[in-house]
């Protein structure tokens, strides 16, 4: 009979990374800085949306910062460079999603003093990104049109965990089946205080109702 090892865990794993997730959060908002975690699947639209959201707020004079993290490329990265704001890449080494230790590893390795709000453009999956707390003081999810309206089905932590959800690509619900009532109804029963903003990130349609309720948070 082969020999064995007893561990005694005394803390669970995911404790450390929300103790670093509750220590970053903690240093922003000492700073002034607010940092916002968007989250979809890869095609839903994050980075047109961001870039829409980045518009919007430079009217009013916020200045913000973007963490591109991808497992490979940087073209959203490039992006954003070329949209003017301060921007970063992470390349997570094939890990889906960011978790708290990386996140405040890359925010080491960025200039945020000055910034008014940061982004965090997570992976692109409904999955991992949900699983771990980043240390932002707000998640976001987008969900499109075309992805359909059961996805809270599939995918109910991703909606629980978040405070806002923006449906996405609106402009082609004549050629999706898309229930708005059933997709809001499938959020709320997971997260009844999840903000919903319908949106074209091509037309601009409700973007300024998403950008207002977001100044309104950083003020908080």
């Amino acid at each position: 009979m082969g020999t064995f090892r007893t561990i005694e865990v005394h803390e669970a794993v995911g404790t450390v990374n929300d103790r670093i997730a509750n220590d970053t959060r903690r240093e922003l908002a000492n700073q002034g800085t607010f940092m916002v975690n968007m989250m979809a699947s890869p095609g839903a639209g994050k980075t047109s949306v961001l870039l829409k959201t980045i518009d919007a707020l430079k009217k009013n004079n916020i200045n913000i910062g973007v963490m591109e993290a991808d497992i490979e490329a940087e073209v959203d990265a490039e992006t954003m460079e070329k949209a003017g704001v301060s921007t970063i890449q992470v390349h997570t080494a094939g890990r889906c999603a960011m978790d708290a230790k990386m996140t405040s590893d890359t925010l080491k390795a960025f200039d945020t003093k000055g910034l008014d709000i940061i982004f965090l453009e997570n992976i692109g999956n409904l999955v991992c990104p949900a699983e771990d707390d980043t240390g932002a003081h707000r998640n976001v999810c987008i969900l499109s049109v075309p992805e359909g309206d059961d996805k809270p089905l599939k995918y109910p932590l991703m909606f629980e965990v978040c405070q806002a959800v923006i449906i996405n690509k609106i402009d082609t619900k004549e050629y999706f089946p898309f229930d708005d009532d059933a997709v809001v109804e499938r959020i709320h029963e997971r997260n009844p205080f999840a903000k919903i903003f319908f949106v074209s990130a091509k037309t601009g349609e409700g973007i300024d109702e998403w950008t207002k309720w977001l100044m309104g948070e950083m003020k908080k």
